[in-house]
């Protein structure tokens, strides 16, 4: 699908004047600080708007740029990150921060196929961050821009791939502002969010989000909140907490070990 130049201006104002009238006041949007929007994206991947904005004035508060975070205790960092789910995010983040001050001077590299190398970065963030802290153009879908362009350009399709939206996406993008037609994307998909059914289960990409009551995922969560209230506790103790299969727990404690989040010494565990 091509769009004329008419299509496309028309598409762009109808994107900025919704996004003029009710775009949302959030506090990464009035940075262009390299650290903070790491933070953010990372913080945004998978977890909500409303849970992200107070933990992340909270976490900038307490490791303020990349040489802090990288020196901070992981105990501290995952004290900070309860709430926000999927911990491995918060592990990627310090090493990340590890990274960057120890290899690039903490300065983070411009580059989006520098930064996809970074932990936890792939090349959709990588993209978002070369945006949001560069203000560079660079061609990225998530949730709330795949909504929008499978509602606006493909009614009535059953089934939409990604590569075609991303070539929309590159066709119809603000090359003099990306960063503030992003933010007017972003804007514009959760307000189709809340009043039309989600256009997003045509996507070819879509996945249903597997339940988190009594997931693996839980108990890893579980055994971190336990251990984050102890400096170190026995399998004993953390059997006596979580009722689970001996089997299904320990190998939830190994997999959390084998990741970098505790350590296990004479039957004893603590954070790393």
């Amino acid at each position: 699908m091509h769009l004329t130049p008419e299509q496309v201006s028309a598409f762009q104002e109808a994107v900025y004047r919704y996004y003029n009238l009710y775009g949302r006041d959030l506090p990464w949007r009035k940075t262009d600080d390299p650290y903070h929007i790491v933070i953010s994206e990372i913080m945004l991947q998978q977890t909500q708007v409303e849970r992200v904005m107070p933990k992340y004035t909270q976490f900038i508060a307490l490791f303020p740029d990349f040489l802090s975070l990288a020196q901070a205790a992981l105990k501290d960092v995952l004290l900070v990150w309860q709430g926000l789910g999927y911990n491995r995010r918060a592990l990627a983040l310090v090493r990340t921060a590890y990274i960057v001050s120890s290899e690039y001077g903490g300065v983070l590299p411009q580059a989006p196929e520098e930064l996809a190398k970074l932990p936890g970065i792939g090349k959709t963030t990588a993209a978002s961050i070369y945006v949001f802290a560069f203000n560079k153009p660079a061609v990225f879908i998530e949730t709330n821009i795949r909504r929008v362009f499978i509602h606006q350009f493909f009614e009535g399709k059953e089934t939409v791939s990604d590569r075609e939206i991303l070539s929309l996406v590159e066709e119809t993008m603000d090359i003099a502002n990306p960063r503030l037609w992003y933010h007017a994307l972003m804007d514009y998909g959760s307000m189709l969010k809340k009043i039309i059914q989600n256009p997003n289960r045509k996507s070819s990409h879509y996945r249903k989000q597997p339940p988190f009551e009594g997931s693996d995922r839980q108990v890893r969560g579980e055994i971190l909140r336990i251990l984050l209230k102890d400096s170190s506790i026995s399998l004993s103790d953390i059997e006596q907490n979580i009722s689970i299969a001996s089997r299904r727990l320990k190998k939830n404690l190994d997999q959390l070990e084998h990741e970098g989040f505790i350590k296990e010494r004479g039957g004893t565990y603590t954070i790393s």
